[in-house]
């Protein structure tokens, strides 16, 4: 078999650049093994506020630009809905949060996601001393619902392969590839954590963060927005929430974990004052890198090996552009953001 890519993992990373490949009209197959869970298991939240400390999300007006099209186009080729809108409201634990708020509303890139009126509003079982800021145009992909609706759509098409791939069977020819029965001009590796098991990328540095998530019912509770304090609650609809996320740089494995579990108890305690039932809790690795940039680009020695890595927690609104930057690289020559081109860790 003949096809223009192979790519290696089917996160949001993968997907993001399939959906590049079918545009373009290109022949590709997809191996996946589902060894990598982070797609799957994240809450998929875009916020173009790192509420912590009141700063922009990096490139986040322009991702945002490519993600939200990138999704709505996948809503209305399967007629499924995948994005939930809402208001964010931060929970203010001093006057001084509050203050640095006001200075917040001041910097040009973030003027148009802060409200500048407080809400004084009390929401019933939720913990707010110091009233909320809300943040506008965020939202929420369901990416377990997506990533499985498309594995399944490449399974019907034939362009998915549903095992581990074998790095030892990829011959690097001249100019293309073989793996198998597959000749290709380009391999795309999207593996997220798995890259570091990757001979030809694991040079690269990347910094695994383990986050779990508990999904709880509340029945008490009824908001319809995301609350971000110490933790998120993220409605899901019926009085179900998912809560999160913890940060683990120790723990490499992808199951949940009593310490995790209440690690968010702990936190949710401090958040809501209603009772809840803790129905599912979920864990993943977030493939992170130590300057918070995609790795993005083409292998120094082998320019058929191509990585699309590095998306870290934000990946819902990263994905669609650096999946983009890639293909335009590969396809057009157009040059790639210094920022994320994995030239920078060339020495």
């Amino acid at each position: 078999m003949k096809v223009d890519y192979i790519i290696v993992g089917l996160g949001l990373a993968g997907l993001a650049f399939v959906e590049e490949l079918i545009n373009a009209q290109k022949t590709f197959m997809v191996f996946e093994d589902n060894s990598q869970t982070s797609s799957l298991v994240a809450g998929g939240v875009y916020n173009p506020v790192i509420l912590k400390r009141f700063t922009p999300v990096w490139n986040a007006t322009e991702q945002l630009a490519v993600a939200l099209p990138f999704y709505d186009a996948l809503e209305k080729k399967f007629n499924k809905k995948f994005d939930q809108k809402f208001i964010t409201k931060k929970v203010f634990k001093s006057i001084e949060d509050q203050n640095n708020w006001f200075t917040a509303l001041d910097k040009p890139k973030l003027t148009r996601y802060l409200d500048k009126k407080l809400d004084k509003n009390n929401y019933e079982g939720v913990i707010a001393h110091y009233n909320f800021g809300n943040v506008k145009e965020t939202g929420r992909i369901d990416t377990l619902k997506l990533v499985e609706i498309y594995r399944n759509y490449l399974l019907e098409n034939k362009c998915l392969v549903n095992e581990h791939f074998k790095y030892d069977q990829l011959d690097i020819l001249e100019e293309t590839l073989n793996y198998k029965d597959i000749s290709a001009t380009k391999i795309v590796f999207a593996e997220g954590f798995g890259v570091k098991k990757n001979p030809f990328f694991n040079y690269l540095p990347l910094k695994e963060a383990k986050g779990e998530l508990l999904t709880i019912q509340a029945p008490a509770l009824n908001i319809d927005f995301l609350l971000k304090s110490t933790l998120f609650v993220l409605p899901l609809g019926n009085h179900y929430y998912k809560v999160g996320a913890t940060f683990n740089w120790k723990d490499k494995t992808s199951k949940p974990s009593e310490e995790g579990k209440q690690e968010l108890v702990e936190k949710l305690e401090k958040v809501i004052s209603v009772p809840y039932k803790i129905v599912n809790q979920t864990a993943g690795i977030r493939p992170s890198v130590k300057d918070r940039r995609p790795m993005v680009g083409v292998h120094p020695k082998h320019k058929q090996l191509c990585v699309l890595n590095g998306l870290g927690t934000r990946g819902v609104m990263i994905a669609p552009t650096v999946a983009k930057s890639l293909f335009l690289h590969l396809e057009q020559g157009k040059e790639l953001d210094k920022e994320i081109d994995i030239k920078r860790f060339i020495f």
